[in-house]
């Protein structure tokens, strides 16, 4: 089951406009959702802020959302150096979860970076589910969690609801991005392979 269902997907919305372009991007193991840094509904700066990176570059026009297991983010720069603990807790849903954002100034379309068009209103949508993926402080803004272990100079974690584990990780929260924007997704999927075998089988 857990290889079929990736293999099967939903159907893009018909009927719709391309107002807005995002993307997906893949490490091989991980999937971002990738949206504009800021346009007439949505300026994500506001929040997820250039300051917080090392850099404090504010030249990116793109933002990366990724959410996932913390441990993992934090404590794993390689997966040399996974240890037992962290995978174990991740899997069983004992540890708790992140946001990693990373601002980038251009995307190529690559087998691993699939550029998407949706509507204002599919993109009202997916604004919403990422912004309720966030856990927020007293005063409702994002809560930067500080650490050295950042994975380059345009990147950030964040504090997110949820708890990671075999039947919600990084790629499922990636899948259902998809589908609160009315795009094709797998039904269900743990990798990125499942969601990107719904747009590389497009001919």
């Amino acid at each position: 089951m857990a290889y079929l269902l990736p293999h099967f997907g939903t159907v893009k919305e018909p009927g719709t406009s391309n107002d807005v372009a995002i993307y997906i991007l893949t490490n091989g193991v991980h999937t971002d959702i990738v949206v504009p840094v800021k346009n007439e509904q949505m300026d994500w700066s506001k929040e997820v802020k250039f300051e917080n990176t090392k850099s404090r570059d504010t030249t990116g026009d793109l933002l990366a959302f990724g959410w996932g297991d913390k441990g993992f983010y934090l404590n794993t720069p390689t997966w040399a150096q996974l240890k037992f603990s962290v995978a174990f807790k991740a899997a069983t849903g004992l540890s708790t979860s992140a946001m990693h954002t990373t601002f980038y100034r251009d995307l190529v379309e690559s087998p691993d970076c699939k550029k998407i068009m949706i509507s204002k209103a599919q993109y009202a949508r997916l604004i919403a589910y990422i912004q309720n993926s966030f856990q927020v402080d007293n005063e409702g803004h994002v809560m930067l969690i500080p650490t050295t272990a950042n994975y380059n100079n345009f990147d950030a974690f964040y504090e997110t609801k949820r708890r990671y584990n075999i039947f919600y990780t990084c790629n499922t929260w990636a899948n259902n991005a998809l589908k609160a924007a009315g795009q094709k997704a797998a039904i269900w999927t743990p990798s990125d392979k499942g969601i990107f075998w719904q747009y590389r089988a497009e001919k």
